[in-house]
């Protein structure tokens, strides 16, 4: 489905609880603002903003939303809306995320190719 990237680690030893905290600091050291929420049993909600005045102006509810689910540890990144509320953030990454491609072309290669960027790095995380 187009919007999101899913990297699974079903062949790998993976603590869900570790593998978000590194992706959450993998952002932070990017200069992302990051919100985190979740367990190690359910899985857990990442939502990365980056910060300056210019994107502020552009698109100030716009985020990179991740999930780390368990049983196999799969890591999705979407792109969805800055919201305070994570869990409705996660839900909307994995079900219903189309709905929130942006219409510019260009907007969704950079969206695509920074998915691509952060799954790999991600996985080499793991």
């Amino acid at each position: 489905m187009a919007g999101k990237k899913t990297v699974t680690f079903g062949d790998k030893q993976v603590d869900p609880s570790e593998l978000a905290t590194k992706v959450r600091q993998l952002l932070e050291g990017d200069g992302f603002t990051v919100e985190m929420a979740g367990d190690g049993t359910k899985g857990f909600v990442l939502q990365a903003k980056k910060g300056g005045f210019l994107a502020e102006i552009i698109d100030a509810q716009r985020a990179l939303v991740f999930t780390v689910t368990p049983s196999p540890v799969t890591v999705t990144i979407g792109v969805g809306n800055w919201r305070k509320d994570l869990v409705v953030a996660g839900v909307e990454t994995l079900l219903i995320s189309d709905l929130f491609l942006p219409l510019d072309l260009a907007e969704l290669a950079w969206n695509r190719e920074i998915e691509d960027k952060l799954a790999r790095r991600i996985a080499e995380l793991v």
